[in-house]
């Protein structure tokens, strides 16, 4: 699926560059979910951000390679880089208000490809969100911080990416909605052959939901490890680290 071998990525300044990461290497899985843990501060979002290109080139030099069907997505042109991104993985950003422009309703985002209505409406009532008749007419200025996070979480679901990224997933929402969204995201990389990654310093989610689990420290990233031998590798380490 996504292969991943990043050597550096490094923040520039005015006196050279400063090595945030090192080290990344890693392949995601079909039908599995990827957790990353790790405390505040140790660049859980900038990692995640770099494999689609997310970040700044005039602020941060990266090394390394992503692969994503024998294509490297750091040598892809524009246009080939968009297509991945649209169709094919997808991001739940940390701060999902933000990622709507507050000019549009809602409706701008779910009319941007074919709807199934019969599927709107069963995912809208699963996460506990507005009809779509109330949802379509609302802004992002108009919802909550969980709720726009669910509304990411509903577009993302319904565009069926083989990848799907989540930053914090359960930094905004209550426990009732955290279960709701594991259940929905185990039944997601069952079908065909898609995966979830994602990051958090929530241990007792990654328990729950989590197949393999590495742990950002120390500027660099574990091996992936099944879950059960994660925790009897890296206890003790999790107790230091704060996480």
């Amino acid at each position: 699926m996504l292969k991943i071998d990043i050597q550096n990525i490094n923040i520039k300044t005015t006196n050279g560059e400063i090595q945030l990461l090192k080290n990344i290497k890693f392949e995601l899985e079909k039908n599995k979910i990827f957790t990353i843990l790790g405390k505040n501060g140790t660049g859980k979002s900038t990692l995640i951000k770099s494999f689609m290109k997310l970040l700044d080139p005039n602020i941060y030099n990266i090394s390394g390679s992503v692969i994503w069907n024998d294509n490297d997505i750091y040598k892809l042109n524009y246009e080939d880089l968009l297509e991945i991104r649209l169709k094919y993985v997808k991001y739940i950003f940390q701060d999902p208000v933000n990622s709507f422009d507050h000019l549009k309703q809602f409706r701008y985002y779910f009319k941007r490809f074919t709807i199934d209505k019969n599927e709107i409406n069963e995912l809208l009532e699963y996460f506990f969100l507005p009809k779509k008749e109330k949802l379509f007419k609302m802004y992002p200025y108009e919802v909550s911080g969980g709720m726009a996070q669910r509304i990411c979480l509903v577009l993302a679901l319904m565009t069926k990416p083989k990848i799907l990224i989540l930053d914090e997933p359960t930094s905004g929402i209550d426990t009732a909605i955290a279960n709701l969204m594991l259940l929905k995201l185990k039944e997601f990389v069952k079908k065909d052959e898609q995966a979830v990654l994602l990051v958090t310093q929530d241990i007792l989610f990654a328990k729950k939901i989590s197949d393999k689990i590495a742990l950002l420290a120390e500027s660099t990233l574990t091996e992936f490890k099944n879950t059960n031998e994660f925790f009897n590798l890296y206890h003790k380490d999790l107790e230091e680290e704060g996480v």
